[in-house]
């Protein structure tokens, strides 16, 4: 039993990685074909329809600087309601852009967005981003029409 116990340890260390910025609990992260944005599926939705290009998506979305774990914005918070916006057209920041395309209703996905696909070198000052930041979205997809 001691044999498999070691082996079991072993498989449970995180492989070196060539690109050291992802820390060992990102291992789970999916990549996005063509992007640098990852995301990683926290529950899956309902089937059905899917957040698709031209689309008008509504969701709830929290986002936290990675790089200092402060929120600077929330649907959920009081005042606050869900996001509405046309789906894979510019009309937001590229990673979430590109990172909510095939989402399902009702599915929560987690977004780990690089600044260059976020709000990139200037940052986002008013909302407390720093320049370069990288960003991380939790997004609840609430309906697509």
């Amino acid at each position: 039993s001691s044999h498999f116990g070691s082996r079991f340890w072993q498989a449970c260390l995180p492989l070196p990685s060539r690109n050291q910025q992802f820390h060992f609990l990102d291992r789970a992260m999916q990549a996005l074909p063509g992007y640098k944005t990852t995301y990683q599926i926290l529950s899956p939705g309902s089937g059905g329809t899917k957040i698709s290009k031209g689309c008008t998506a509504t969701v709830h979305a929290t986002g936290v600087v990675k790089e200092t774990g402060k929120k600077f914005w929330s649907t959920k918070d009081p005042g606050q309601q869900p996001f509405s916006y046309q789906a894979g057209v510019g009309g937001v920041i590229t990673g979430w852009d590109q990172g909510c395309l095939g989402m399902e209703i009702g599915e929560v996905r987690m977004l780990l967005i690089p600044a260059d696909e976020g709000y990139g070198k200037a940052g986002f000052p008013a909302w407390g981003i720093p320049p370069g930041g990288t960003l991380e979205f939790t997004l609840e997809c609430l309906q697509v029409k």
